[in-house]
């Protein structure tokens, strides 16, 4: 077994899990399979709720429990990214948090909120000792990168909005907060920013994070992740043994790792995780679109712009169905965290909930649609005009 330093090992990452199951969402024309509701139904169950029992490191070893109790107030918590389901808040809290009677500069509001269940991606044990709430065990869930909220009891504070990359969360600064992370793997996390995480700095000890993707829109897409090593299972069962730390088995001779435990808590899980993260779909784009510029957009999209030879619409947006992978050089990527990876290439990403998940490309390095097409139109050569580029991003913004 591949030797770990669990000083360096962190936090979450993106979507997907199976393991021995097959994740084949579609058939041999690309169409999508029906889902099983029984399955989907656990496995939001698991997305939302399940460790994998890796309150292990992140209490016994990270102790980010000591750091929580003692200097993390809800208002920290909200400044760097983490959600508050208001389903899981009682009426009586609610009105009290409205009246100005919760004090949301304590870090004892943040255990009571964690003993509601109510910080998403989060799970804490709270025991009561000596009248008092003491948080004695924190771990982590699918759902702290990859579920945001609507705002819509308060800014950080909503109903749940599940495979919605969580783009303000700051997961570097967050376990920096831990006193067992040394000090300059914590200068590097903290670099991050919010919304970015490397998921292999611990594998590798090199550092080029990626932004964390939305989980949605994955149903009839073939292995789902930026530089397509699996399907959506495959990730989700490295994610969870080596980024989250659950205790699970994850082996992968091409990167040279073999991680096991016994008990096994994550592989028998992963159908039904999978299985509710193809159930999932893209947001609907807004609407008060201009349909001229949008039918414009279109064609461009299927004609000068070259979009469809790899965006293709009948394959969810994507080619990688057909067996498709790319150098870096071929669409002006940044190679460095392809080499990192067993495929040293890139997927086409499908195009879906365009509107609502920047920044694009895998490094973020595209900060609006705009931009995407910019870079596309210089790379390729594609010779668009002002107008025709105005016109693809008004048609990218449906998708």
């Amino acid at each position: 077994m591949r030797r770990r330093d669990s000083s360096l090992v962190m936090a979450l990452g993106l979507v997907a899990v199976l393991a021995a199951c097959s994740d084949s969402t579609s058939d041999a024309q690309g169409r999508p399979r029906p889902l099983n509701p029984t399955l989907v139904a656990a496995g939001q169950e698991i997305f939302r709720f399940n460790t994998f029992g890796n309150e292990v490191f992140w209490t016994d070893t990270a102790r980010l429990h000591e750091v929580i109790a003692s200097s993390v107030s809800p208002a920290t918590a909200l400044s760097v990214g983490l959600k508050v389901d208001a389903n899981a808040l009682p009426q009586a809290v609610k009105d009290a948090i409205v009246a100005g009677q919760v004090d949301l500069q304590d870090p004892a509001t943040t255990v009571t909120l964690l003993k509601l269940n109510a910080v998403v991606g989060v799970r804490g044990t709270v025991a009561t000792v000596g009248g008092q709430d003491r948080l004695v065990r924190v771990g982590i869930t699918c759902a702290l990168c990859h579920s945001s909220v609507d705002n819509s009891f308060a800014p950080g504070i909503g109903k749940r909005q599940d495979g919605w990359a969580n783009t303000d969360l700051n997961v570097g600064a967050i376990v920096a907060l831990s006193p067992a992370i040394p000090d300059g793997l914590k200068a590097i996390m903290r670099s991050w920013g919010p919304g970015k995480y490397d998921p292999r700095i611990n594998e590798d000890g090199k550092n080029t994070p990626i932004v964390i993707p939305p989980a949605y829109g994955l149903h009839g897409v073939a292995k789902e992740t930026y530089t397509a090593e699996g399907p959506v299972s495959y990730w989700n069962a490295y994610v969870a043994v080596t980024q989250m730390h659950g205790r699970g088995t994850f082996r992968d001779a091409r990167l040279g790792i073999d991680v096991k435990a016994d008990p096994d808590l994550v592989t028998a899980l992963l159908p039904a995780l999978a299985e509710y993260q193809f159930s999932l779909e893209a947001p609907r784009a807004p609407g008060g679109v201009d349909a001229p510029m949008v039918s414009r957009g279109e064609a461009v999209f299927r004609g000068q712009g070259r979009c469809a030879a790899c965006h293709m619409p009948d394959r969810q947006f994507t080619d990688i169905g057909t067996g498709a992978l790319h150098e870096p050089s071929e669409t002006g990527m940044d190679p460095a965290y392809a080499a990192r990876t067993s495929t040293k290439r890139y997927r086409t990403t499908p195009l879906r909930g365009l509107w609502q998940h920047a920044p694009y490309f895998h490094d973020g390095t595209a900060a609006t649609l705009d931009a995407v097409v910019t870079h596309y139109d210089s790379t390729l050569h594609l010779g668009l005009s002002a107008q025709q580029r105005a016109d693809l991003v008004a048609y990218l913004k449906t998708l």
